[in-house]
């Protein structure tokens, strides 16, 4: 098949979504479909395992475009439906698979020149937007309606995690979806750089690692180390990643917390590096109190060999159980109870761990990941129609569709 797949955001960047659209477009090319891939003008230029890297050309006095919701996105989005129709004119795509926003852009296009479209959901977006910009609540109803006839009028959908599955089955139920989770993606490399070391640590060490966006918890991780301290927890916490703003932001309530010496950040460091970081970690945290979709980091975090902490949400409990992980609510006290909890308790922090590692092996594992895509477009190229016949979404989802319950 000739695959285009349309990508707003800047490419390549060591966040999640860049990660995921590089793991489908390099999965997709190794099958033998001709996939170009569009995205925007930022990021750096990757090895992609055959398929072809196409930019919107550079919007002027726009640069720096971080994650989520903003008017440098919009700008970019209309840039990227102008070079879309362009490419479309040039040549004949079987399929467009739009990753996020990019799915209206498809569903327009596709209506204008008869090429069906997969709608790639990483989030929901009507409910990141109520999130992200102030007074956009009003007009959640209206985004969803949109978000739904997208999804209804798609050849099918792919979603990272099941509450974004069940978001499709509900508001779109004939189309046919797939739940392609992320994968960890550590490496066996150790890395030259000791944490302990570097800022001087003594007892256990837990760590986080990701980008430091409110809906992260970060703020919430904070508050818990505190109590935990105050409670005799004799600990150090790392934070790896992060913008130079939000760095200095938690710094600063650390400081204000009387943490600042047992808090580290560390700033971003390389994706290949991230196992040989998790690894010097005793205990790893995943705080996020807001979003259904399940962080990318917390494949990699069950991966590693070191236990997980992570708060009670929809976002984490889709795919940690406590067979395999310590859950909290998300209140400082209460996971400040499970880190000390935790800590006091080796033979649970092992046997957290070995079975985290089992299940990644089983369901979570790049092989994992491409085997349920390929199947996907296996069934896609057979459900569509031939090139002479009418241009319609098929309605039947792969009998062969496996994936973890």
């Amino acid at each position: 098949m000739r695959i285009l797949v349309l990508a707003p955001q800047p490419f390549f960047r060591q966040r999640g979504t860049p990660i995921a659209v590089r793991m489908l477009v390099e999965t997709l090319a190794e099958a033998g479909h001709r996939v170009d891939l569009l995205t925007f003008h930022e990021g750096e230029s990757v090895p992609l395992g055959g398929a072809r890297l196409h930019r919107i050309s550079p919007v002027p006095f726009v640069h720096d475009i971080g994650p989520g919701f903003s008017l440098k996105k919009v700008v970019c989005d209309v840039a990227l439906a102008v070079r879309a129709a362009q490419m479309l004119r040039q040549a004949e795509y079987d399929v467009i698979h739009a990753v996020e926003e990019a799915a209206f852009i498809a569903q327009g296009l596709g209506r204008a020149t008869s090429t069906p479209y997969l709608f790639d959901m990483d989030s929901s977006m009507p409910q990141q937007l109520a999130s992200d910009v102030p007074g956009a609540q009003w007009a959640r109803p209206v985004l969803e309606a949109v978000e739904a006839q997208a999804l209804r009028d798609s050849a099918g959908a792919v979603v990272v995690c099941k509450a974004l599955e069940e978001r499709v089955q509900e508001a779109a139920p004939e189309t046919p979806v797939l739940r392609l989770e992320d994968v960890s993606l550590l490496h066996g490399a150790e890395v030259d750089e000791d944490l302990r070391e570097a800022f001087s640590v003594t007892g256990p060490l837990l760590m986080y690692v990701g980008n430091l966006e409110r809906y992260q918890g970060i703020g919430l991780l904070i508050d818990a180390f505190q109590i935990a301290c105050e409670r005799g927890t004799p600990a150090h916490l790392a934070i790896i990643g992060g913008s130079d703003a939000h760095i200095k932001q938690y710094r600063a309530r650390a400081a204000t917390r009387g943490v600042a010496d047992r808090v580290h950040f560390a700033g971003p460091r390389p994706l290949d590096d991230l196992g040989g970081y998790l690894r010097q970690a005793d205990v790893l945290v995943s705080p996020r109190i807001e979003g259904t979709n399940t962080p990318m980091k917390i494949y990699s975090y069950l991966d590693s060999g070191r236990p997980v902490v992570a708060t009670r949400k929809r976002t984490h409990t889709q795919v940690l159980d406590e067979e395999i992980a310590a859950l909290a609510a998300p209140t400082p006290e209460a996971l400040a109870d499970a880190i000390g909890r935790l800590l006091n308790n080796e033979k649970r922090r092992d046997e957290l761990a070995s079975r985290a590692r089992e299940r990644v092996a089983e369901h979570y594992s790049p092989e994992a990941f491409r085997r349920k895509l390929t199947r996907f477009y296996d069934w896609l190229e057979e459900a569509l129609p031939a090139d002479d016949a009418p241009r319609e979404a098929p309605h039947h989802p792969p009998s062969h569709h496996d994936r973890p319950q």
